[in-house]
């Protein structure tokens, strides 16, 4: 398998509870507290984990909670560089309501980071040797707006492939120096082009024109319930997520670009790496919080793509990525 590395710049202690009711002016009671080190090249890595793969992770952490952020990590056992920074590290949390289902995200900016952070993390990459590395996750304040394009160059140098997972002014600057694959959300997808899509052939079209473009090589678009659309030169692929139960959004979208990068590296077909990301996103949300995906229902839900192939447009593909 190729080596992955996963960057995070601004990682987070993760905290998960459950309520019965959340109300305002009132003292809302919580319980099954659960915390986790996340932030998402934080969180792909603890997907390839626990898919059997293995990933190194590059994190910035630091301030009062850093510790405690790097103590959660170091029991995940996967092998980290840690960046310290004088600032704190930020807390997340979600809340699940038990009386309506619903689910409440509380996300802060996160810390701000001063030049010299920032620049140890990419001589820290410099350092490694990697086959893909997973920059994921949004930038905190005080990293510049072409950082992962920064980061573009050093991948492009070492002749390896940047899987990016962001959005906004980052996704746009590292995509004028190409890229090897992203994972925009529709509605980042739609910020990024300057349209709105009403229909999946416009968000193919879309899709593959980007492609074209050199902008990034592979397009994994994420729409929801509706699916995902795999946009390349080689292959075109449109799937639906087996019909599950959700039970929250949270990780899905690491799960997945975890799992694909991770089936990539196995020198999959990209068709089937697709597939493998889609049944790890769908997985993520069977459970509540900020857990992730897991392996057992991974395969379970790979299984069923592939025996069944749900939405699927073969109508262009090819063996190898």
């Amino acid at each position: 398998m190729k080596a992955i590395v996963t960057l995070t710049l601004n990682p987070a202690i993760d905290g998960a509870a459950e309520t019965e009711r959340v109300q305002p002016l009132r003292k809302n009671r919580t319980s099954n507290e659960r915390y986790y080190p996340g932030g998402g090249g934080i969180n792909v890595a603890r997907v390839v984990e626990e898919l059997g793969g293995k990933a190194t992770a590059v994190y910035l952490s630091g301030g009062v909670p850093g510790p405690l952020f790097d103590t959660l990590f170091e029991r995940t056992g996967i092998a980290a560089h840690h960046v310290r920074i004088e600032d704190n590290t930020r807390f997340s949390h979600v809340i699940f309501e038990r009386s309506t289902g619903l689910e409440y995200r509380f996300v802060p900016e996160g810390p701000r980071i001063q030049e010299r952070e920032w620049r140890s993390s990419l001589e820290v990459l410099d350092t490694l040797e990697f086959n893909f590395l997973v920059a994921s996750g949004s930038l905190p304040p005080g990293v510049p707006s072409d950082f992962y394009a920064t980061v573009a160059d050093l991948v492009a140098r070492k002749g390896a492939r940047l899987v990016l997972d962001t959005s906004g002014a980052p996704l746009q600057r590292a995509l004028e120096r190409g890229v090897f694959m992203i994972k925009p959300s529709l509605g980042e997808f739609e910020a990024l082009i300057g349209k709105s899509i009403s229909d999946p052939l416009t968000a193919e079209n879309e899709a593959q024109a980007l492609v074209r473009s050199g902008a990034a090589q592979v397009i994994a678009l994420t729409m929801g319930r509706a699916g995902a659309l795999l946009a390349s030169n080689e292959a075109r692929l449109k799937l639906a997520p087996p019909p599950v139960e959700a039970k929250s959004a949270v990780g899905a979208g690491d799960s997945f670009v975890g799992a694909m990068t991770l089936a990539l590296a196995q020198g999959r077909a990209i068709q089937d790496s697709f597939a493998f990301g889609v049944a790890a996103g769908t997985a993520a949300v069977l459970s509540v919080g900020t857990e992730l995906c897991k392996r057992a229902d991974v395969e379970r839900l790979h299984a069923v793509l592939k025996s069944h192939g749900p939405g699927a447009d073969k109508s262009r593909s090819s063996p190898t990525a």
